[in-house]
């Protein structure tokens, strides 16, 4: 969705620049693009660490594909090895760590397989989300900082071409051009800011909310499997933590039959 947006939003502006009679090459002057673009990121890196430019650099794959999976996938997955569990045993789910694809939940099947105390096992997981919704939101604040300072950074390249247009006031003929040139500049800081910038870092945060939702789920999940929880109260149990899936159940349910008042 990120890659469809930000062509529409790019699309409108083409379609108003066709409407007014302008042409795009007017807007592609590679001055400006250079310092906004160029000047930009690197304020942005230097207002955080190297961390958080890899960090952010390897955010962008997922702000591109998003998140993999539903809710309701999960859901099938934990019942099946709470199935397993109560059928076969805790050490039963050892079998399941090779063939498990998800790292959080095959590092949670191997802990509980271990024997891991319930309390230790929480207290594993939790941390483990803690960490994976730092390093998302530091990604996310990453381009939401880009988004802040290329507006300024525009009017900053605006400035300096405004100087060099009041350097040929005895051309009167160059000056319109020049002056249209001058604002190419706070257009494209404008542009960048809230047509690339600013929609990452809104989606990178969203995907962190999400994922952040995901792994508590297989948290509360896994324990219950790990308390030998009965494989519908597991189901029941992490149908009420997923409100799309809780809600559904609950639509499903008949209503009650209206009672008669007698005669």
């Amino acid at each position: 969705m990120l890659i469809i947006g930000v062509l529409l939003a790019f699309a409108g502006l083409y379609a108003m620049i066709t409407l007014e009679g302008a042409h795009v090459e007017a807007l592609l002057l590679p001055a400006p693009m250079i310092l906004v673009f160029g000047a930009t990121i690197a304020i942005g890196l230097a207002g955080g660490t190297v961390h958080d430019a890899k960090e952010a650099v390897r955010a962008l794959p997922r702000a591109l594909r998003g998140l993999k999976g539903s809710a309701e996938d999960l859901i099938v997955t934990v019942v099946g090895y709470a199935e397993k569990a109560r059928a076969e045993g805790l050490l039963a789910l050892e079998d399941a760590v090779a063939d498990e694809k998800d790292p959080f939940l095959r590092q949670a099947l191997q802990n509980i397989a271990d024997g891991t105390d319930a309390e230790d096992l929480r207290v594993l997981m939790e941390d483990q989300v803690a960490t994976v919704a730092a390093e998302r939101r530091t990604a996310a604040r990453f381009y939401s900082t880009l988004g802040g300072y290329a507006p300024t950074v525009g009017i900053v390249g605006t400035v300096v071409s405004l100087t060099h247009v009041l350097e040929k006031l005895d051309e009167p003929s160059t000056l319109g051009p020049l002056i249209a040139a001058a604002f190419v500049a706070t257009l494209w800081g404008l542009l960048s800011a809230n047509f690339i910038w600013l929609p990452i870092g809104a989606r990178l945060q969203r995907l962190a909310e999400l994922e952040v939702d995901r792994m508590t789920l297989l948290t509360e999940g896994m324990l219950a499997v790990q308390a030998g929880s009965p494989h519908h109260l597991v189901e029941e149990r992490l149908r009420a933590l997923t409100p799309d899936t809780g809600g559904k159940r609950r639509r499903e349910k008949p209503a009650p039959a209206p009672v008669e008042e007698p005669a």
